[in-house]
């Protein structure tokens, strides 16, 4: 995973996530696994965005390799749209879908001798949950259905997390690193200018700023709160991996242990 297993536990710790298994072709992989060294946690598609029954097992068997811990990563049913289109879909029919997806990820990570950790919603589907509070309580009873012991992380804050919380689930907090927020605390729509963060060193302040301030700065103007016990930072941007190593090496000079919080 990293190197950071040796350094003390009394340091303060914060967990790496990424989006993983999201290619169509598991022979097109072999960049994502030096990523995935660089990170604690990965969330990892479930064949309904991206990704598919190879990729998701190449994609497990990887972080078992590495001691990363496993998530499941599902989404809408709209692989040209990469799941970042909102979907009209019923809280029935979300349920039913994300027990599939996640019954199928626990099944690979089962397989693999490894415990599935956590569920993060993809794309669209992350902010329509983070909102909707029926659509919140649709993903909560699909986790619960596999394994009442997952955690489910999102914004804090967010309906997602509220629901998950009464329910009884463990909550992970998210910020993320290399996508712009806007004042009132939610991300910038990837259509506004400087919605993603291009520059390596900015993505980094912001990560820095997020752990030990708790703010970021807004794109629409002044600071927005951001409390986050994991950071994610995506897979499919250029240049991930190198990033991904700056960003878990700026953080251990500040003295932060990489982890995954949801580790059981």
């Amino acid at each position: 995973m990293n190197d950071s297993k040796t350094e003390p536990e009394e340091l303060r710790s914060i967990d790496l996530n990424v989006d993983a298994g999201e290619q169509a072709d598991s022979s097109r992989m072999e960049s994502e696994r030096d990523l995935l060294s660089r990170v604690s946690s990965a969330n990892i598609a479930c064949g309904y965005h991206a990704g598919n029954a190879q990729v998701m097992r190449r994609a497990v068997e990887w972080c078992a390799e590495l001691g990363v811990a496993v998530g499941a990563h599902p989404g809408l049913p709209d692989p040209q749209g990469f799941g970042r289109r909102e979907l009209a879909v019923t809280a029935r029919e979300l349920e039913a879908d994300t027990i599939y997806q996640i019954g199928a990820l626990h099944a690979f990570a089962t397989a693999a001798g490894v415990p599935l950790v956590h569920v993060k919603p993809h794309g669209a589907l992350y902010h329509m949950a983070s909102r909707r509070r029926e659509l919140a309580e649709a993903i909560v009873r699909a986790a619960q259905a596999v394994d009442p012991k997952l955690a489910i992380v999102g914004p804090a804050g967010s309906e997602l997390l509220n629901a998950a919380s009464e329910a009884g689930l463990r909550v992970i907090e998210e910020g993320f690193v290399d996508r712009a927020y806007l004042a009132d605390g939610s991300l910038a729509p990837r259509s506004l200018d400087g919605a993603v963060h291009s520059s390596e060193r900015e993505a980094i302040e912001q990560a820095l700023s997020i752990v030990e301030r708790g703010t970021v700065k807004a794109l629409d103007g002044g600071t927005a709160a951001v409390r986050a016990q994991t950071l994610c930072l995506h897979g499919d941007t250029p240049g991930a991996a190198s990033f991904a190593a700056a960003l878990n090496r700026s953080l251990r000079e500040r003295g932060y242990l990489i982890r995954s919080p949801g580790t059981r």
